[in-house]
């Protein structure tokens, strides 16, 4: 399966309230910290890669998953094959890939708002070190990609966003690129 995902800036409040107007179901909020790794046998900053470990919690849990995301495979939106698991205890998987000869790289914080809309989830986004953003995101199987990122612009217009705003740089590259 393929994550396909279409990122702008935007004010969270204009959109909640489009949100509420287009009867969104909301999804709940949750905090996350993403844990990025570098690899010992290839540049994942060249490859276009990730693998990381996330510890996401909302009021009454946790869950720690590790992501192994794929170079992008299209111009026009976030698109990336995506790999992930359920961990039991993110230490010890960052042990694991330490032992691997892994090395961590950087943390990203985020506390993250989510909403399904027309079979998309929007996620407004507050990413520490960056500000505001919204996504909208699906899977879809390799022949759907384009039918899903086109469904994802109509949403992100709907929401009274510009899909040629996108920006598909992930969070980790922009808050390296500030550094």
């Amino acid at each position: 399966m393929y994550e396909v995902e279409v990122k702008v800036r935007a004010d969270h409040e204009a959109v909640r309230e489009r949100l509420h107007e287009l009867d969104a179901r909301s999804l709940g909020r949750v905090t996350q910290e993403d844990f990025y790794y570098d690899a010992p046998h290839r540049d994942f900053a060249e490859t276009d890669e990730a693998l990381r470990i996330r510890r996401e919690s909302d009021d009454d849990e946790s869950e720690e998953v590790v992501t192994y995301k794929g170079p992008l495979v299209e111009r026009e939106s976030k698109t990336r094959k995506e790999h992930e698991t359920v961990v039991g205890d993110g230490e010890t998987a960052d042990k694991l890939l330490s032992a691997l000869g892994f090395e961590a790289a950087a943390t990203v914080n985020k506390e993250r708002e989510r909403y399904e809309l027309d079979g998309y989830v929007v996620t407004l986004d507050t990413v520490a070190g960056l500000g505001e953003f919204v996504e909208v995101e699906t899977e879809a199987d390799e022949a759907d990609v384009e039918r899903a990122r086109i469904g994802a612009y109509d949403v992100l217009s709907e929401l009274g966003l510009n899909p040629n705003d996108q920006i598909r740089t992930s969070y980790l590259g922009l808050l390296l690129e500030d550094e």
